[in-house]
């Protein structure tokens, strides 16, 4: 590992009122509850990840709402998977009643969009909305016990009891979103969404400039398998100042799912006008609604391990993993998370930036159940201007702010200064996660939003919906670095010998050494759990491994995420993360606007070798002279071994719907593969960029292209 890293890591921030922490509060109520003498934050992990009566005491203090409470001799027992416990057998809960535990006129949510506020719906307006539309659900066959999963998980259920109906929807961040999802959890069914941009987007020059519905292979590619039987779908929406009619689309989605079982499909109003726009033969959500009976909202009260949610791997070269996660699992990491980071309280307005068919989504609901308000916002951040976006993140008062690193490159590129535009007096936690966060993006956000701010880095996955490691209010922020690995998460470094070097500021693989309750429960349709073992247990036997390239830094403990330990550059022995330069390109904002650092291993080839892409700002120009700059500026920053061998300029950079780089399949297209990409990819064209690097030699024709 580079000392250039670790040279970055400057002090940004230091805790204001430390013992007033919900982490604090949870260490002396633990220390008064078993006469112990935990000092710090550290300490307080070391007996989370050594004591499973933690998760005891930490479903203590989330004020978890159950019918039945979990047993102190029976935390877990064996599952379906010797690495997946079940989680407090026997104990009984909803988790949608621990959402919805406000009954008052305060507000929970608060609808926006491109054209500011659309509307506001009290936590007592909540409760009503997801009391009819539970009613319509059941009328309509949603109810415990039905068929949907019960042949592909049999030793899922419990008490003998089979598994839910499921019910989908192609749905923007809105208050229909969050009813939908709460009426199916009330029932006990299962969840799954995408957002309206998931399809083929072209012509796209920035993530978030223009999803729309232009495909419908990215829906397929992940309803298909999961066959459901209900599907909400939008039938218009506004992005960019451009109308989408999606029923030309939404039709094509319920059609071909009619033939694999579908039962109900329902539309929902206009985003923009909110009227009720139709398609043949297709219910509207008032008749939809209308056809409940009126019965009082009830919570179904079900096993910790009941399925809850279906998410989705990234699928960027092949149809995506349907992930299955559990209620209870859900609700108490995901709630750690955000009690422990963002100390989120009732008095609190969290906005999270996101789409429905991302797992910060579904991780964003959980602050209902800290009596949180949240901003559900949909639209682009720069239209009309990022200016009118980042004053009304100040103006809503938002506590709490979730962004990515390529929204803050954005908007540092265009030379935006957000404290010029709006005070943020109400910030006090910023979240920033998705991608790589480098030092000088960590330093400039700092100073951009406020020396006030705690900004909080996060990494963890779909895989998990939730964070394995992450950031608390007591300790010091380092530029580019993680704060702490996350309560109840044995983090560990591993060589791929499989040993523990984290003391050793040498970089491996991020593993997950004990079992925590957030486990997936099951890949849908994978009846052994086979494909579960060989995606997360089979490089380290027994051990789960993110994939993630990582490094502790031995002085602060603070955690780095160097890239996908898939992507590890590796030319000549000498292993290192993406990250690592893209942190010095970070120099280069002013007239790159994004690069791609892959590796490339042909069969004709005896070493790997680095190759870094580079996407020019308008009116920039690619030629030698720069790319010497960054030649002089990677060499003196890092070292000679980390000069990739060649420097391309390209057009685009492929990304993922989600906002992320998609650097595997890159590699794997310049190192000879032939990729059919899925329809999460938001870009895909993009793709087809790389394919004549395959052969390298051809395509280097001129000086500047080789470094």
């Amino acid at each position: 590992m580079s000392d250039f890293y670790f040279s970055q890591s400057k002090l940004l921030w230091t805790p204001i009122q430390p013992r007033t922490a919900a982490s604090e509060v949870l260490r002396r109520q633990i220390n008064r509850k078993h006469g112990l003498r935990l000092k710090d934050y550290h300490d307080l992990h070391k007996y989370s990840v050594e004591d499973y009566t933690f998760w005891l005491d930490l479903w203590e203090f989330l004020g978890v709402i159950s019918s039945v409470p979990p047993r102190k001799d029976r935390i877990m027992e064996p599952g379906r998977l010797p690495e997946i416990p079940i989680w407090f057998p026997g104990a009984k809960l909803n988790y949608a009643e621990n959402l919805l535990y406000r009954r008052d006129d305060g507000i929970a949510l608060t609808e926006a969009g491109e054209k500011g506020i659309m509307s506001q719906v009290s936590f007592r307006e909540l409760n009503e909305r997801v009391r009819a539309m539970a009613a319509a659900l059941r009328m309509s066959g949603l109810q415990v016990g039905d068929r949907v999963a019960g042949e592909a998980f049999p030793r899922l259920s419990q008490g003998g009891s089979r598994l839910n109906l499921l019910s989908i929807a192609i749905v923007t961040n809105s208050v229909n979103a969050v009813v939908i999802a709460l009426a199916t959890a009330s029932i006990g069914g299962i969840f799954s969404s995408t957002a309206t941009d998931m399809g083929t987007q072209a012509n796209c020059d920035f993530y978030t400039c223009c999803p729309q519905l232009t495909g419908v292979q990215g829906v397929l590619d992940r309803y298909r398998q999961i066959q459901p039987k209900f599907v909400f779908a939008e039938t218009e929406t506004l992005y960019a100042g451009k109308v989408i009619d999606l029923r030309p689309k939404v039709s094509e989605v319920i059609k071909d799912l009619s033939s694999k079982g579908l039962k109900h499909a329902v539309l929902l109003p206009s985003r923009i006008t909110g009227k009720e726009l139709h398609i043949p033969d297709i219910l509207t959500l008032s008749n939809f609604l209308g056809t409940g009976d009126g019965r009082p909202l009830a919570f179904e009260q079900l096993p910790f391990s009941q399925p809850l949610y279906i998410l989705y791997s990234s699928g960027t070269s092949g149809k995506p993993k349907c992930i299955v996660h559990s209620a209870g699992g859900v609700l108490i990491n995901s709630k750690k998370d955000i009690r422990m980071g963002y100390n989120l309280t009732s008095d609190d307005t969290y906005f999270q930036y996101t789409t429905t068919g991302w797992m910060m989504w579904t991780f964003m609901l959980t602050g209902l159940s800290c009596g949180a308000r949240l901003v559900l916002y949909d639209g682009s951040p720069f239209h009309p201007t990022v200016e009118n976006y980042l004053k009304f993140v100040s103006d809503q008062g938002v506590t709490s702010f979730g962004t990515s690193p390529r929204f803050l490159a954005e908007i540092q590129g265009r030379g935006v200064k957000p404290l010029d535009i709006a005070p943020f007096e109400a910030l006090r936690t910023m979240k920033v996660t998705g991608a790589i966060f480098t030092p000088p993006m960590f330093e400039w956000t700092q100073e951009a939003f406020g020396k006030h701010v705690h900004l909080l880095s996060t990494s963890g996955g779909t895989d998990i919906c939730s964070a394995f490691v992450t950031g608390v209010s007591t300790l010091p922020v380092y530029a580019g670095e993680i704060q702490v690995k996350d309560l109840g998460m044995k983090v560990e470094v591993f060589d791929p010998s499989g040993n523990n070097i984290e003391h050793t500021g040498q970089p491996g693989e991020l593993v997950c050494t004990r079992p925590h309750p957030s486990l997936p429960i099951a890949f849908w349709g994978d009846e052994s759990g086979q494909k579960l073992r060989d995606a997360y247990f089979s490089t380290y036997p027994g051990i789960w491994r993110q994939a993630d390239f990582m490094v502790i830094n031995p002085a602060t403990k603070g955690i780095i995420i160097l890239g996908r330990s898939d992507g590890v550059l590796n030319p000549s022995g000498v292993r290192f993360g993406s990250g690592e330069i893209y942190t010095i390109m970070e120099q280069f904002s002013g007239s790159v606007d994004d690069s791609l650092c892959i590796g490339q291993r042909r069969p004709q080839d005896k070493d790997e070798r680095v190759l870094l892409f580079l996407k020019m700002r308008q009116g920039h120009k690619f030629n030698p002279e720069l790319v010497n700059e960054i030649k002089t500026a990677i060499r003196k920053g890092l070292s000679a071994r980390h000069v990739p061998a060649y420097i391309f300029e390209v057009s685009d950079i492929p990304y993922t719907v989600n906002g992320k780089k998609i650097e595997i399949a890159v590699k794997q297209i310049v190192s000879g593969s032939n990729l059919q990409p899925s329809g999460t990819v938001a870009n895909p064209e993009a793709l087809q960029l790389y394919y004549k690097y395959r052969d390298i030699e051809r395509v280097v024709g001129t000086p500047m292209a080789k470094l």
